[in-house]
């Protein structure tokens, strides 16, 4: 039994120097390290693990017709790494092998079985317990692997009493060890991923950090800048930022280069735009597409897209001077290079929405709007650019929308349907700040869309019902915006079902006791009045607030 396990155990080093060899394998760490298995990744991970399973059984020890093999080494840990799927098919290919092998022909068939279950029941059993100790579980299940082809051994070959009593012990041992070792082995390959991912992010960062400024006012010399920022940082010859028709700024190690077009001529560039996907591009291309280029030797690069509202704006270029350069590592950190400076390039739009933010609030005093629920709003986006760009996106179309509208204030009459879609720019504004806690419901006459009104007279009732009803109850979640043919025009309603208006406020704005300068209801009441000769029409209910007036 001793003899077995040792050699036995200098058979499994050479397997696992095999396994370590592989494991240096680009094209082993390529499959592996996708979450989502292609089909070629598939083949190549069963490859490559029926293949450790087929040494395995060659490096097996004949005993008496038996052989003593490490055969389930491999076929255990692609069950358990890449799943049944990967296993199983590295299983069967194993176990056909130990069939036709010719070698151990006695135990060839409860072998061959045991082989196919490694390769299934491992993958199966580790989803499903969904544990983190791989190491002790895959032990776990060459133990209960070999155990299982002793009881087919016993059964079905007439001397397997005598072959399980000796080799049982050597078999359950040494596999159990190889499982343990084979998956420290890939589990380094993931340990360097991540430190490579860690120090890629670390970078990322650093760049961010020094294109950052570069950002708050984007011209030809700030975006030059950011351009050299980027080479420097990840070791290109040159870095090139465009537009969807021309080249923005460019950066290169070579002071010699020479670019010889403005206008976007490669057709690497031109897929990047028109597909929004990444390139990547090498010498061993047919057509290199370098022609703007003079002055530098480039062999490899990267073109990634910039995006801002859905949009593909321009692309951002990385060239480098060795084929080797591409590496994934280095796509994927340009990849979330040109992700930044997309997320900056809305950051520096944001920044131009504050300015357009101050200069509301001098209108404010005028069309009475709240500036601090401008910068709460730009508070919002900020959030939303880490968590939901798209819906960052969605919020800097609204509150440019809604802050035009406010500093483009006119004294003349506008039609109802566009002072609505100023409301509704507020109030998609507004649940994404508080979310499910306001609904807003619409019903406006068809024939009153079309009726004209003064600007800004309907929203500041809405936000009066979010802000000073809904949001100041604990049940109430409904502002009801109705629009209604009367007999002598339209009856405008703002409804709420919130906490309700204090009576004494409402006695204020009738009695003009208000202070004019105050923001509030006092100030629409006043211009309707002026304008239509009556003014608002304000009612407590027993739950929530209802405010009309009629437009003619």
């Amino acid at each position: 039994m001793w003899t077995l396990t040792n050699t036995l155990m200098s058979n499994l080093g050479y397997v696992i120097l095999i396994a370590f060899t592989i494991s240096k394998s680009k094209t082993f760490k390529k499959a592996l390290d996708n979450s989502k298995y292609t089909i070629k990744d598939i083949v190549i991970l069963s490859a490559i693990f029926s293949g450790l399973g087929i040494v395995g059984t060659y490096f097996g020890v004949d005993y008496y017709g038996a052989i003593v093999n490490i055969r389930n080494v491999g076929i255990i840990v692609a069950s358990i790494v890449c799943g049944p799927l990967v296993g199983g098919i590295a299983g069967l290919v194993a176990s056909f092998h130990r069939i036709i092998s010719g070698v151990g022909a006695t135990t060839a068939i409860p072998c061959a079985i045991s082989t196919i279950v490694a390769g299934i029941m491992p993958g199966y059993l580790y989803k499903l317990v969904n544990t983190n100790g791989k190491y002790v579980f895959g032990c776990f299940c060459a133990v209960v692997i070999e155990s299982f082809s002793m009881i087919l051994i016993r059964i079905m070959v007439p001397t397997g009493s005598e072959i399980i009593s000796s080799i049982y012990i050597p078999m359950v041992v040494i596999n159990g060890l190889g499982v343990v070792l084979v998956i420290g082995i890939i589990d380094n390959i993931f340990k360097e991923k991540e430190k490579v991912a860690g120090e890629q992010a670390k970078l990322a960062l650093e760049i961010a950090n020094k294109t950052l400024p570069y950002f708050k006012d984007l011209n030809e010399a700030s975006l030059e800048k950011v351009c050299e920022i980027i080479r420097v940082g990840v070791g290109g010859e040159v870095a090139i930022i465009t537009g969807k028709e021309h080249i923005l700024a460019y950066s290169a190690k070579n002071n010699k280069l020479n670019i010889k077009s403005k206008e976007i001529v490669g057709e690497y560039t031109k897929r990047a735009i028109n597909t929004g996907e990444t390139v990547i591009i090498s010498d061993k291309e047919e057509e290199i597409g370098y022609n703007c280029i003079d002055g530098i030797e480039i062999k490899s690069g990267i073109i990634t897209p910039l995006n801002y509202d859905k949009e593909v704006i321009g692309v951002l270029k990385v060239y480098f001077n060795k084929d080797s350069k591409v590496t994934e590592g280095k796509k994927y950190l340009i990849l979330g290079l040109s992700n930044l400076i997309s997320t900056q390039i809305q950051l520096g739009n944001i920044k131009k929405l504050e300015d357009m933010a101050k200069k509301a609030e001098i209108k404010a005093l005028q069309a009475q709007i709240n500036p601090h629920f401008l910068f709460n709003a730009l508070n919002t986006i900020t959030s939303f650019i880490r968590i939901n760009p798209s819906k960052a996106r969605e919020l800097i179309i609204n509150l440019s929308n809604y802050l035009r509208y406010n500093i483009e204030f006119k004294e003349n009459l506008v039609e109802l349907d566009e002072e609505m879609e100023h409301v509704k720019a507020y109030v998609y504004i507004e649940k994404c700040r508080f979310g499910d806690k306001i609904e807003v419901h619409y019903d406006i006459d068809e024939e009153a869309k079309k009726a004209k009104v003064p600007t800004l007279i309907i929203q500041p009732l809405v936000e009066n019902a979010i802000k000073h009803g809904i949001l100041e109850d604990v049940f109430g979640k409904n502002v009801w915006i109705e629009v209604k043919k009367v007999h002598n025009g339209f009856k405008v309603i703002i409804e709420d079902d919130g906490c309700g208006i204090d009576n004494n406020i409402v006695n204020q704005i009738y009695n003009d006791k208000v202070d004019e300068n105050k923001i509030g209801l006092y100030n629409v009441h006043s211009r309707v009045k002026l304008i239509y000769g009556k003014g608002l029409e304000i009612e407590r209910l027993k739950k929530g607030t209802r405010i009309s007036f009629i437009i003619n």
